[in-house]
Order: structure tokens, then C-alpha cells, then sequence
């Protein structure tokens, strides 16, 4: 799993270092895509191929479908780390971040990572590091045990 979070630099030439945990659960291929919340996923093949099939599960006449599907796919590309471990971020991928070199926080999240600027990683730390709103905002989810 996609555990932890991490400082990396985007080189000038826009390649992101991966964190060596994460190289071994990437073999295999993986694909790099826009998120959902102004970050970047990246997902090794099997799971990327699991939510393609959810994507292609779901009606093409539905409005919401379609633009999860162009969310998605049209900014998915195929990435694989070179021999010291970094992968390449597409050009358009480093404009919506609005980054082209420096600094970016790689955060696990299971099945997946994410990719961050520091600015917006810490505006999402800090939603997190608010006890009380977590009270409310995680309550009707239902972590006890089965």
C-alpha cells in the first residue's frame, strides 16, 4: 500500500523522484492522472485498470459520467520510473499544479498516491488538525470493527 507522505523535487526537466517504498508497488506500469481536489494521482496498472472499468460501467448518456470520464482518462498517461527512480510529469499535468520545477509533497493514500504542492498539502493538513470539524465530518463513518 501507498502509505506516508514525502518531499520530492520536480527537476527542471519535469521529473518527479518517487519515494523508494513506493518503486517496488509501481513494477508493472502505472499511470499518472489529474485528481480531484487541485493534486495528481498516480495509480500502479491493476488499480488504474479497476477504475477505468468502473468508468466504462458507467452510462455514457449521463452528463456527470462523461465528465468524470474526460476528468480521468484525457489527462491519464502511462509512466514508468527510470533506473534512479523518478517518472515524468506531463507538461499539461505540471500546468494544473502550476508548477514547473521545485518542491511537491507525494502523499500515500492506499491503493494510490497523490501529488501536491506544499502550499495546498498544507491547507489540506490543516483541515485535518481541526478536532472538532473531524468530529463532525467523519462521524457517520463507521470504522468499528464487523
Amino acid at each position: 500500500m501507498f502509505l506516508g507522505q514525502f518531499q520530492h523535487n520536480l527537476d527542471d526537466k519535469g521529473r518527479l523522484m518517487i519515494p523508494s517504498r513506493y518503486r517496488d508497488l509501481l513494477e508493472g506500469g502505472a499511470f499518472i492522472t489529474q485528481g480531484f481536489d487541485k493534486c495528481l494521482m498516480v495509480m500502479n496498472e491493476t488499480y488504474f485498470k479497476q477504475v477505468y472499468e468502473r468508468i466504462e460501467a458507467m452510462n455514457l448518456t449521463d452528463p456527470t459520467a462523461r465528465l468524470l470520464r474526460r476528468l480521468i482518462l484525457s489527462n491519464a498517461y502511462p509512466v514508468e520510473p527510470d533506473k534512479v527512480g523518478r517518472i515524468l510529469v506531463p507538461q499539461n499535468l505540471r500546468a494544473f499544479l502550476g508548477i514547473e520545477s521545485g518542491e511537491l509533497v507525494v502523499a500515500g493514500q492506499g491503493d494510490y498516491f497523490e501529488v501536491w504542492t506544499p502550499a495546498l498539502w498544507s491547507e489540506q493538513m490543516a483541515q485535518l488538525q481541526d478536532t472538532d470539524a473531524n468530529n463532525q465530518r467523519f462521524s457517520a463513518l463507521d470504522l468499528s470493527k464487523p
